[in-house]
């Protein structure tokens, strides 16, 4: 028995040591391609492309991964890329995804790299930016298959690389994203086991990194809510059933049910209307009003409770005022989930990274991601990698989605180091 427990605690000893050599040789190797993946998401920064028309982009991945030698399919979910590298040993199949597309905002953000690009989206001249970072995902992916791909024959498993169009929303009439991804079989053939994926952060300085176990971004779901009235002239609104005022009431009502309705001990919940349309003229009470906003939610069962009040309340204070309120809702990108047993396992390897105090846990942000998609069907973990550069106060960040947003290169290394640690990890200890 003694020499038996002394074999299996050299055995041990000797397969730590070799996943350190690895992890060691990938840090190495991600120092060195830091400067190409800088380059390289400079050049996709000025080069933005708005949801599922990211065809250079995916352009520029195909080619760098087709010169790794690596397996590559394109055309997936209208613009996406897959790359399946196998490698010299047995083991799982580790999916590792990056966002690519663009955002219908004009940049303001005094760099040398800006976006000067001009696009139409829903019929308005716009610019395109990378406001939300999905420039430095792509360029970190991209950074972690060079690195993996050189050391292709120590792998043990293979890394399905998704490169993935229209996080941001498909336009209206398409299909994409995560969910059309999924839909044609990106997760298939080799079968995905687990699925990693990561995101940028204004706010996070750079050099954390961010994670919550369970529910950690919010579904996202949209409403529409037309009310219907009797139009009149301005100056006698006793003749009229005046659908601004009583959409006014119906606004005022919604947000009753986050602060009476939701068990907000529980997870938060948001209510946002974030369109209105009614009237062609300042005499004239309009016969009609829509009304189009979205529902944050973290918990299937406060969803469905929101669903329902929402409806209630819509239709009947319409009714009170003797209008009608027609209400739509569609479900939309659900709850980003990490595994927990996964997130459990995961999160020291982040610790090695990042160094003891700079991986913390934070609190469910009611932000949507169609990551989540991938989430439903396999064990899967996502987490923030800080982009707010040192010394700058994370408060006062740009948010995401808007012309000032900003991240520093300086947090991309982390987050490919992030990454290639996971996976090498991941595929020398996988769940059971």
């Amino acid at each position: 028995m003694k020499n038996t427990m002394t074999l299996l605690f050299l055995l041990c000893g000797t397969l730590i040591y070799g996943q350190q050599k690895l992890i060691n040789n990938a840090n190495a190797l991600a120092e060195k391609v830091e400067a190409k993946t800088i380059e390289w998401r400079h050049d996709i920064h000025q080069n933005p492309e708005l949801s599922n028309r990211e065809f250079k982009t995916a352009e520029k991945i195909a080619e760098h991964l087709k010169s790794l030698g690596i397996e590559v399919k394109t055309g997936v979910a209208h613009t996406g890329v897959v790359g399946i590298l196998k490698g010299g040993k047995p083991g799982p199949v580790v999916g590792l995804r990056a966002d690519i597309d663009a955002l219908p905002v004009t940049e303001r953000v005094d760099i040398p790299y800006k976006s000067i690009v001009k696009s139409t989206y829903n019929g308005v001249e716009t610019g395109v930016m990378h406001a939300c970072g999905h420039d430095t995902h792509v360029a970190m992916l991209m950074g972690v298959a060079e690195v993996l791909s050189k050391m292709k024959k120590d792998l043990s498993g293979t890394v399905k690389f998704i490169f993935q169009p229209a996080e941001e929303g498909a336009p209206p009439s398409e299909e994409g994203g995560a969910k059309m991804m999924v839909k044609e079989g990106v997760l298939k053939s080799p079968d995905v086991d687990v699925v990693f994926g990561m995101h940028i952060s204004s706010d996070t300085p750079v050099g954390e990194i961010e994670y919550k176990s369970g529910g950690m971004m919010a579904a996202a779901d949209r409403f529409v809510i037309k009310v219907k009235g009797k139009q009149s002239h301005g100056s006698a609104p006793w003749n009229s059933v005046d659908p601004i005022v009583t959409s006014a009431q119906i606004i005022n009502g919604l947000q009753t049910i986050v602060s009476r309705s939701s068990e907000l001990t529980k997870e938060a919940a948001v209510i946002t209307v974030g369109m209105i349309k009614g009237g062609v003229r300042n005499n004239i009470i309009p016969e009609e009003v829509e009304m189009i906003g979205t529902i944050r939610t973290l918990d299937i069962a406060m969803q469905d409770i929101i669903h329902e009040r929402l409806r209630t309340v819509a239709t009947k204070i319409a009714e009170s005022m003797g209008a009608v309120a027609e209400v739509t809702l569609n479900k939309g990108t659900p709850v980003t989930y990490n595994n927990p047993q996964l997130t459990s396992k995961v999160a020291p390897w982040l610790t090695e990274v990042t160094g003891e105090g700079k991986t913390k846990i934070i609190k469910a942000v009611t932000g949507a991601e169609d990551f989540a998609y991938y989430a439903n069907e396999v064990p899967s973990f996502f987490y923030f990698v800080g982009g707010c550069p040192l010394g700058e106060d994370p408060k006062k960040a740009a948010p995401h989605h808007t012309p000032d947003f900003r991240v520093d290169d300086a947090g991309m290394l982390t987050g490919m180091k992030a990454m290639l640690n996971l996976t090498i990890k991941y595929m020398n200890d996988p769940l059971k």
